[in-house]
């Protein structure tokens, strides 16, 4: 197993002082909790490498060794006992201050707010629109469902509304395991941190706590909304048992548009051109988000080089301006050819006199070479 760096865990440079470490270590503590991260085995081994990583870095005597020996250096010397800056009571003040007093304090877990239904207020949706819906933005209809308490056992799924304590944890919500002489507090899996469990399941809604509730509203899609943005309509999620009600957020997915492409802002389209356009050099009328635009061709345009027209592209959803319409060239040669045809080209070659064999000029002395090689 490889054994990440404190520095790397805490995501700090190995010059950083206490107060960057310690702001660090806040930020990513609030992050892998346990009880932010139910069942989550990852999360919660990412959160035993935050911790052990913060007594080490937080301690001026124990960072100076790791420092200087790496983690063999702390065999010995108090391991990640109290003491210096690190030690629990600065773990224990952290925690409290970012989670009450749920850990290392003395109120424990049973003080918390418990939540007593049995689904999330907020509810998600996706949502799919054309490609032009997307560039300029357009109104939906959105027809969908949204949970509401069930009445009869008032959201939390059992008879009467009657919860029995969970014989897991024992009503607190929280399992505490061991580690060497660490104890850690986790959300118990069981009821998911609420302390309680459905005995015997309403008959009304056999035991979800609510019911489904079909509705129909009208959304403003904005104008250069893309592929994976989410929109949040506040007041449309779903009902808490006390009336509270959550949002909705709407997963957007923009279908592809068989001659556009679109890249963040920037649309690319693809013109073919004959060999003869680009020989010549040209002037044609292609097709934009908006309209016409009239593209120049210069004599010898090369094949897949690009022309950029500014803010032809989409506008930035957040109204920060538009991208760019990139065209991009494909040349197209003749499949077949008639003898009238064949019998032009070869004049227009023998025209050009060496110019239209360039590999004569470039192998003119290499074949000589080669023979020497072998002589």
């Amino acid at each position: 197993m490889i054994e990440m760096d404190y520095y790397e865990i805490l995501e700090v440079e190995k010059t950083a002082d206490k107060q960057v470490i310690k702001k660090a270590y806040r930020k990513l503590a609030m992050q892998y909790h346990p009880d932010k991260n139910p069942g989550d085995k990852e999360s919660e081994e990412k959160f035993k490498a935050i911790n052990e990583a913060y007594q080490v870095l937080s301690d001026d005597e124990k960072r100076a060794l790791y420092d200087r020996y790496g983690k063999a250096g702390l065999q010995g010397h108090g391991g990640f006992s109290r003491g210096g800056g690190g030690g629990f009571d600065d773990l224990g003040s952290i925690f409290e201050e970012m989670f009450g007093s749920a850990f290392g304090g003395g109120g424990g877990f049973s003080s918390r707010k418990k939540k007593q239904y049995a689904y999330n207020i907020d509810n998600a949706i996706n949502l799919t629109v054309e490609f032009n819906e997307a560039v300029f933005g357009c109104k939906k209809t959105i027809t969908y469902k949204y949970k509401k308490a069930c009445d009869s056992c008032k959201g939390t799924g059992a008879k009467d509304g009657k919860l029995s304590t969970c014989p897991h944890c024992g009503g607190r919500g929280q399992i505490h395991m061991r580690q060497g002489f660490m104890t850690f507090a986790q959300t118990c899996p069981h009821c998911s941190g609420s302390g309680e469990q459905v005995g015997s399941k309403c008959t009304k809604c056999h035991g979800r706590g609510y019911e489904e509730v079909e509705d129909t509203f009208e959304i403003n899609i904005p104008e250069g909304i893309d592929n994976g943005n989410r929109m949040r309509v506040s007041g449309k999620g779903n009902i808490a048992p006390d009336g509270t009600r959550g949002d909705l957020y709407v997963q957007i997915k923009v279908k592809e548009d068989k001659h556009f492409v679109r890249y963040d802002n920037d649309i690319y389209i693809e013109v073919p051109l004959f060999f003869t356009q680009v020989a010549l050099g040209s002037s044609i009328k292609i097709p934009s988000l908006r309209g016409e635009l009239e593209l120049k061709i210069p004599k010898g345009t090369k094949d897949k080089e690009q022309f950029r027209f500014k803010g032809e592209g989409v506008k930035s959803v957040q109204g920060y301006g538009k991208g760019d319409l990139i065209v991009q060239i494909n040349i197209k040669y003749p499949t077949s050819l008639n003898g009238e045809q064949e019998e032009l080209l070869e004049k227009l070659q023998e025209s050009f006199g060496i110019e239209s064999k360039p590999h004569e000029s470039i192998f003119e002395n290499m074949f000589d070479k080669v023979k020497k090689w072998f002589s």
